[in-house]
């Protein structure tokens, strides 16, 4: 899936800036700006520290109308409920409903209304679905970048690539090598099969990434020599 967040005519420079920051953190790099240049003042790249390539590349369009063309999905964000459609969901929610049409959906587009008035009927009606964010209260309303951080976090875990993204699995054939490994390495140290603890452990290897699973077939290998040459040792005295 590839993610675009795109803020309608940001007044504040600061706001583009600390916006580009909070995608970076979370993972994406897409930024769209829908007529405005704030993005390129001074005041948005001290905002951004670090994610200026974000203000560089951003994609730059004169109507939200362009900016959406050729989207499979348009989530458009919302402080309080619009009458021009019936689909509104809050944040933590979209995973969710991603999830269940990524067979229909690569292209997403996130949207992000002016400071003080949001987005208009006209640039909803543009959107497939609308979203919030649960609040306490009613006012004040969150800042733009806080919203925009909000909405990065909630759907990082769909992002391409990000940190803290599930690590690659190790192979068939290196599973199976190291389950069997760490099972000799138990049943030698002390643990029945039929405990809790081994099966614990066992389970817990399942959920290992290829680069972990490395490291533990290095380590394990090295202490069953040292198991094996301990008993060679007993052997000969």
């Amino acid at each position: 899936m590839r993610f675009t967040f795109i803020l309608v005519e940001p007044a504040v420079a600061e706001n583009a800036g600390a916006a580009a920051r909070a995608l970076k953190t979370m993972g994406f790099d897409r930024l769209a700006i829908v007529n405005s240049r704030v993005h390129l003042q001074p005041e948005a790249r001290w905002l951004a520290h670090g994610s200026t390539d974000i203000l560089d590349n951003a994609f730059v369009y004169d109507s939200l109308e362009k900016a959406v063309e050729g989207e499979d999905l348009v989530i458009g964000t919302t402080a309080k409920r619009r009458r021009v459609h019936a689909d509104h969901y809050f944040c933590s929610e979209l995973p969710d409903i991603i999830k269940s049409r990524e067979k229909l959906t690569e292209k997403i587009s996130v949207v992000f209304g002016r400071e003080e008035s949001g987005l208009t009927n006209s640039e909803l009606k543009l959107c497939n679905i609308f979203s919030a964010v649960p609040m306490k209260v009613r006012y004040p309303s969150l800042n733009l970048a806080q919203a925009v951080m909000i909405y990065a976090w909630e759907l990082s875990g769909l992002a391409e690539t990000r940190p803290g993204s599930p690590a690659k699995r190790p192979s068939g054939e290196k599973f199976s090598h190291l389950r069997n490994l760490i099972s000799r390495l138990l049943v030698r140290l002390g643990y029945d099969r039929r405990t809790a603890l081994y099966n614990r452990i066992m389970e817990r290897i399942e959920t290992v990434g290829d680069k972990d699973a490395g490291l533990l077939m290095s380590a394990g290998k090295k202490v069953e020599e040292a198991l094996r040459d301990n008993d060679d040792t007993k052997t000969a005295s």
